[in-house]
C-alpha cells in the first residue's frame, strides 16, 4: 500500500509543481514556523532536515535565517524548484531517508505525513527519530481531528491524493511512542471545507538514549 501512495503521490505532485510554487502562505503557518524557528535559537539548533519539502518555500525560510538545510521531496519536479532557489535538494521517500543516523539537530515536515498510511507512520516516525541527534526537535503539522484513512475524494489533482487524518487523542498516542511531546496546538481552520478538521502542529523531542546498564 505504501508504495502505491508513493507512486501515486509523486505523479500528482510533478505535475502540479510549478502551480504549488505560486501558492501563497497563510499567516498562521507564518506563525507556527516562526514559533519552531524561536525554539530552535533560544536552544542553538544548526542543522535541519525538511521532509515533503515541496517547492522549498519553508526551506529557503530556515537557510535564510541562518540555518543549515537539506530538504527532500519524493517528487523530482519539486526537488529541481528546491536546487532553483539554492537549496541542498534530494529526491527521497519517507522511508528511505538517505542520510547517516543522528545527522540532523532538527526535522520539519509540514503537511506531508498526512500522506502516510496509518499502518506505515511508526515505521516513518522511527525513521525520523533515527536521524536526529539526541535532543534533536522535530516539527509535525498535520490536519487531523478526525478519523479519516483513503483517497479523498473531492480532490482536484490528478491522480487523487491519499490522505490519513489521526484524532488529536490517536496522534499523540503513535508520537508519543517516539518522541517526548513538548508542545502541541489545535489550529482552527476558518474555511466551511474543512468541516471539523483542525491543524495539529506539534513540536516533539528526541530523548537521549537510555545508558545501558554496567556489565
Amino acid at each position: 500500500m505504501y508504495q502505491q501512495v508513493i507512486d501515486r503521490l509523486r505523479e500528482s505532485y510533478n505535475r502540479n509543481a510549478v502551480e504549488r510554487e505560486r501558492y501563497g502562505i497563510e499567516a498562521w503557518k507564518v506563525e507556527e514556523r516562526q514559533h519552531f524557528l524561536d525554539v530552535l535559537t533560544q536552544e542553538g539548533k544548526h542543522s535541519l532536515l525538511e521532509i515533503g519539502a515541496g517547492p522549498g518555500r519553508d526551506s529557503q525560510f530556515f537557510q535564510d535565517k541562518g540555518l543549515d538545510v537539506t530538504c527532500t521531496d519524493l517528487s523530482p519536479e519539486m526537488v529541481e524548484l528546491c536546487r532553483a532557489k539554492g537549496l541542498n535538494a534530494h529526491v527521497m521517500d519517507f522511508l528511505n531517508l538517505d542520510f547517516q543516523p543522528e545527522t540532523f539537530e532538527a526535522v520539519y515536515a509540514l503537511n506531508c505525513l498526512l500522506h502516510v498510511p496509518k499502518k506505515d507512520l511508526g515505521g516513518v516516525l522511527a525513521t525520523i527519530q533515527r536521524l536526529l541527534k539526541p535532543n534533536g526537535l522535530f516539527y509535525m503539522g498535520v490536519y487531523g481531528n478526525e478519523n479519516f484513512e483513503g483517497v479523498w475524494p473531492l480532490d482536484e489533482y490528478v491522480p487523487k491524493r491519499f490522505f490519513s487524518f489521526h484524532t488529536d487523542e490517536a496522534i499523540k498516542k503513535i508520537v508519543s511512542q517516539y518522541f517526548e511531546i513538548i508542545y502541541f496546538k489545535a489550529v482552527s481552520l476558518d474555511q466551511a471545507d474543512h468541516d471539523e478538521r483542525h491543524f495539529q502542529s506539534i513540536i516533539l523531542r528526541r530523548e537521549h538514549p537510555h545508558p545501558s546498564p554496567p556489565p
